[in-house]
């Protein structure tokens, strides 16, 4: 999810977690606003981990959403950010909360931004440091209008009805519906997809489907048979082709794409190419220097092989779960150029190669 949507949910779950009634010790409880401000402080802090790319680019993409996203940190980080809220509404002498009072409120938007993450599919590491797997359940774009709007109608409520916590409550129950109803258009997407692996004969390694954006039933259905992906831009529920203009509104235009699943275009693309580059294409994806990409990709196929300077082979790769229609670029392009032995790290951009330094 992106950092204000994380931001404006960890506020919610400090409206809601708010502490109420005296504290018996000397320092007083968090008032509901300091519960909204270190909830929102707290869900926003796993996103720190940009400062990552000021030490390279591919150090940034081994460790986004990896020691920050930890269910097994979290109970320490949660100490931390309570500790330093707590100094900070203390200083000068000042009567703020401890950090024994805020430490709930901070712990559970801290988790509240763990599971925004976890129903994308970009991956999150929730066993960092002891494990670099990715897991994610796959159920949400990345960006989603609807749930950001259901958290901030909770947070209005919350601002109307001041004392009293339904509204809050309301919402997260709302986001888990949500949620839901997204999690019932993936499982018809993959339906859709082994459907049509049957229809074809194939004996599939892989069924997946990625979600994207406008609606939570327009995703890609995609089917590995081992040697090639095979993928179509779905609607699930869609039972006439949507035709959107250019003067449409862009969730028309942007939805418009995804065909009723009777009217799926599959398209078909080598893993590695043909067999003019694939020899050469299967080295650059074992090649060593590659290892980042062969743990990031997903759904990777070969995007594009040429000679390049000097007679070096170069190919790169690109992941299924980027390619968004209606998209101008699709991102992490990356390959080598080189020979066996001797390569060097690109991402492939409008312009042409970017050499990546690590």
């Amino acid at each position: 999810m992106d950092t204000l949507t994380h931001a404006l949910s960890g506020a919610l779950a400090g409206r809601l977690l708010a502490p109420r009634g005296k504290q018996a010790s000397a320092a007083p409880l968090p008032k509901p606003w300091q519960a909204v401000v270190a909830g929102a402080v707290a869900a926003t802090f796993p996103d720190l981990d940009f400062v990552l790319g000021w030490v390279s680019e591919l150090t940034y993409l081994r460790g986004h959403r990896g020691v920050t996203h930890s269910l097994l940190l979290l109970p320490l980080w949660g100490l931390l950010i309570a500790w330093l809220l707590s100094r900070f509404w203390q200083r000068g002498g000042r009567r703020g909360p401890d950090w024994r009072s805020l430490y709930v409120v901070v712990c559970a938007a801290i988790l509240i931004h763990i599971l925004g993450d976890l129903i994308t599919q970009f991956g999150t590491m929730i066993l960092a440091p002891f494990s670099e797997r990715r897991f994610g359940w796959g159920t949400s774009f990345i960006i989603d209008l609807p749930l950001t709007g259901i958290i901030l109608a909770g947070l209005l409520g919350s601002a109307l009805w001041r004392h009293s916590r339904v509204p809050s409550a309301l919402a997260l129950v709302a986001l888990a519906g949500w949620i839901g109803v997204q999690a019932t258009g993936r499982g018809e997407a993959i339906d859709a997809a082994h459907a049509y692996a049957e229809r074809q004969g194939i004996e599939p390694v892989l069924v997946d489907a990625a979600p994207r954006p406008a609606s939570p039933f327009n995703w890609t259905a995609i089917v590995f048979d081992g040697e090639r992906y095979h993928y179509a831009h779905i609607n699930t529920r869609r039972s006439e082709p949507l035709v959107a203009g250019a003067d449409d509104n862009f969730i028309r235009r942007f939805s418009a794409p995804y065909l009723p699943v009777a009217q799926a275009q599959w398209e078909v693309r080598e893993r590695f190419g043909d067999n003019g580059v694939r020899q050469l294409v299967e080295k650059v994806w074992g090649a060593e220097d590659f290892a980042f990409f062969r743990w990031f990709a997903m759904f990777p196929v070969l995007d594009h092989a040429e000679n390049g300077p000097s007679g070096q082979f170069c190919a790169n790769f690109v992941d299924l779960r980027f390619i968004t229609p209606g998209r101008d670029e699709t991102p992490f392009r990356y390959g080598l150029c080189g020979r066996e032995g001797g390569w060097r790290l690109f991402e492939r951009e409008p312009g042409g190669l970017r050499w990546v330094m690590d």
